[in-house]
């Protein structure tokens, strides 16, 4: 592979990365801009979609939220680590596995910079039926979901093709 290759893919990887970081501040930026001057509490109500802030400091749809400063700042210095090694990954793979990465990678950094500066991310969406509600996430999370649901569905078509392969 060229120089000029490697170059072209490296920019086109980090502009995904930025595409999906940038989605993610702008979108977080506004919701909490929308609530710091609504009176409200929630900003959106709709029979199955309400757009209400919340702070988490957890990881994804608030797991393993802690009140205590230490395990908070550990838990963060992980997720660091994990997206370095989704980093390394990255350039180790290709073509739709490459792409799925990327995007978890995107979502990741959005998260972890709210975590840094904010000491919790702001998740928003809130979708439901009726009483029962879903988790409430943000856009980072939707794009880590289509990343590990991506990378999950390609590796089970890989399995299945070396599955197929060796019985012949």
């Amino acid at each position: 592979m060229s120089l000029k290759n490697l170059s072209k893919n490296f920019y086109i990887n980090l502009i995904i990365i930025l595409f999906i970081y940038g989605l993610d501040r702008i979108s977080k930026l506004y919701i909490v801009y929308l609530d710091r001057n609504n009176l409200e509490t929630d900003i959106f109500q709709s029979a199955y979609l309400n757009i209400t802030l919340i702070w988490n400091k957890g990881i994804a749809f608030g797991l393993f939220s802690f009140d205590k400063f230490f395990f908070y700042n550990i838990l963060s210095i992980v997720i660091g680590f994990v997206i370095l090694i989704l980093i390394v990954m990255a350039i180790k793979n290709s073509g739709l596995k490459r792409y799925s990465l990327l995007i978890v990678i995107g979502g990741a950094l959005g998260n972890l910079h709210d975590r840094i500066f904010f000491a919790a991310v702001p998740d928003f969406i809130d979708i439901h039926i009726g009483d029962f509600h879903w988790f409430v996430f943000n856009v980072s999370d939707i794009f880590i979901s289509i990343g590990v649901i991506s990378m999950i569905v390609l590796e089970l078509i890989d399995n299945n093709k070396n599955n197929n392969v060796k019985k012949i």
